[in-house]
């Protein structure tokens, strides 16, 4: 086991702390949407301004600087939509400052993978864990250009986090560059400029305890009815007293609209944004709100069941079930999805493959799933991979971030655990231990389905191999049992097989004579022994 890094320990990933469930405005009239664009054009303005100075504060940030933004948003808008703009717009710089810090640690990663690969001879051959030599001059020279720029930027990128300085784009830098990409996008500059506005709009309130219905700027009553508190600049576009404006369309959330029904009728706290999808041309308004903090189920309790190992792929989960003492359970399954094409797409494809996942496991009784705590961070840069670019597609297509967290929110709703599991060595060592034994002519056994025993094995606390290493064979006795499948002290299981007599091989009797009469012939065979003796079964129990 030398040169093999130290496994990190299993553990149960916590559930999730919030709820959003969506639907759609129907049946608005040309008022209702000139109003909304209204609102969402005016907020949107302050929300820009509010983050440009928030900005340019940096580090310098306080208490004191907040609320005077705070301030300054009250007397354009209102004390809430104020808020709800200063979070929003905290929300953003600290996402901003998480993102930056990513880029240096992945600019740092990639200079130090070319400073190992430019200081060997050209030609020098790589290992699976270090890549080797260039193999030409001209490649050397390229790649020390390119470290060159990196170590550029990563001063530049060093710099502003140690100055404060964030960029951030509110509507989002990729549709700011598809302006000038409208050919290839087949977009026209009035659908560019109708995105971009759209995407800068905001309309969203936080929700207050003790208000009515939850949340006292956008209200939503248990019948459907929706209604904007409008900032004091559009108060005179209000169909209603006290300066609101009451939408035509109704809403029913078919998604936990009894959880959220529940909510408004005790007055507490919900969170509602409402936005235009412009490539639809559809309204939508959105809820959200936090949970309660659930404790989470501790590992022992998870593990006692069963587990299901899911090792993920690119284009399927390799599941298997396994037993409390790490036995395969059944044949392998496989729930497949297509992560081409559009992102609504991708995430369909996930939700339905995780959804099957889900109700197998749900009717095979177990209570936990074990994956894998993959991060490909470090593994999508060029410097590490070279010239496999197909193998850095593969894993950059790989979506673990939103993978692990929809599955830890859709496992929560049926009373599942996940546990999350060191993904390293599984693949190799589950191809090693379980793809040959496990395979029948009726049994395929890939290489994926023997990880996800592995996956399971580690997450009920199990080795991933089957039994020790059988001892040498010219000394046997030192080495010990020959397949110890079991640990000390379980039950029967390495222990010497009982007599099948009432007294042990070559001993006097009990009595001190015999308990039958001699055969009077010799051909006669003796009575067959009324004592049984029941093989214990040889699967793994510890």
């Amino acid at each position: 086991m030398d040169g093999l890094r130290k496994l990190t320990a299993s553990f149960v990933v916590p559930g999730p702390c919030g709820v959003a469930v969506r639907d759609r405005l129907k049946h608005l009239t040309p008022e209702d949407e000139r109003v909304l664009r209204a609102v969402g054009a005016h907020q949107g303005a302050l929300a820009s301004r509010d983050l440009k100075a928030r900005c340019a504060d940096g580090l310098e940030h306080g208490a004191q600087t907040w609320a005077a933004r705070k301030r300054e948003l009250t007397a354009l808008s209102s004390s809430r939509i104020a808020g709800a703009i200063t979070k929003a717009t905290h929300d953003q710089w600290a996402l901003t400052r998480r993102c930056q810090a990513a880029h240096i640690q992945n600019l740092t990663a990639g200079i130090k993978t070319l400073r190992h690969r430019l200081s060997l001879p050209l030609g020098e051959k790589g290992t699976k864990r270090a890549a080797g030599g260039y193999r030409s001059k001209s490649e050397w020279f390229r790649t020390s250009r390119r470290l060159a720029a990196l170590e550029d930027r990563h001063t530049a990128a060093v710099a502003d986090r140690q100055a404060g300085r964030v960029r951030v784009v509110r509507g989002g830098k990729r549709l700011l560059n598809t302006r000038h990409h409208l050919t290839e996008t087949e977009l026209t500059e009035d659908e560019w400029r109708e995105r971009w506005e759209a995407g800068r709009w905001f309309v969203a309130a936080d929700g207050e305890s003790g208000k009515r219905f939850g949340n006292e700027t956008i209200r939503v009553t248990p019948d459907g009815e929706v209604s904007i508190r409008l900032p004091v600049p559009l108060a005179h576009l209000a169909n209603t007293k006290h300066g609101r404006y009451v939408l035509t369309a109704r809403i029913a959330f078919a998604h936990r609209g009894a959880e959220w029904a529940d909510r408004i009728e005790a007055n507490r706290a919900v969170a509602y944004r409402i936005h235009l999808d412009t490539k639809r041309g559809r309204w939508y308004l959105t809820a959200s709100w936090q949970r309660p903090v659930v404790q989470t189920l501790p590992l022992e309790t998870a593990r006692a069941r069963g587990m299901i190992g899911v090792d993920t792929n690119a284009d399927h989960f390799a599941a298997y079930r396994l037993d409390r003492h790490g036995n395969p359970v059944g044949e392998p399954h496989r729930f497949g999805y297509d992560l081409s094409g559009s992102a609504g797409h991708r995430d369909a494809q996930i939700r339905h493959a995780l959804t099957r996942l889900i109700n197998w496991a749900v009717r095979v009784g177990v209570t936990a799933i074990g994956i894998e705590d993959l991060d490909f961070t470090p593994e999508k840069t060029r410097e590490k991979h070279g010239r496999q670019k197909r193998f850095r597609q593969l894993i950059s297509g790989i979506p673990t971030g939103k993978l692990k967290a929809r599955l830890v929110s859709m496992a929560a709703e049926h009373g599942l655990s996940v546990v999350a599991v060191d993904p390293a060595y599984t693949s190799m060592w589950g191809a090693q231990h379980w793809q040959k034994p496990l395979a029948t002519p009726r049994r395929k056994m890939s290489r994926h389905d023997a990880a996800g025993i592995a996956i399971g094995r580690r997450a009920l606390g199990h080795r991933v191999r089957r039994r020790t290493a059988p001892p040498p064979h010219d000394r046997s006795d030192r080495a010990g049992h020959r397949t110890a499948q079991a640990g000390p002290g379980t039950r029967g299981r390495e222990g010497i097989r009982p007599p099948t007599t009432d007294r042990p091989p070559g001993g006097p009797p009990p009595s001190g004579k015999r308990k039958r009469e001699p055969s009077a012939s010799k051909t006669v065979r003796d009575a067959p022994s009324t004592q049984q003796w029941v093989q214990d079964s040889l699967m793994r129990t510890g």
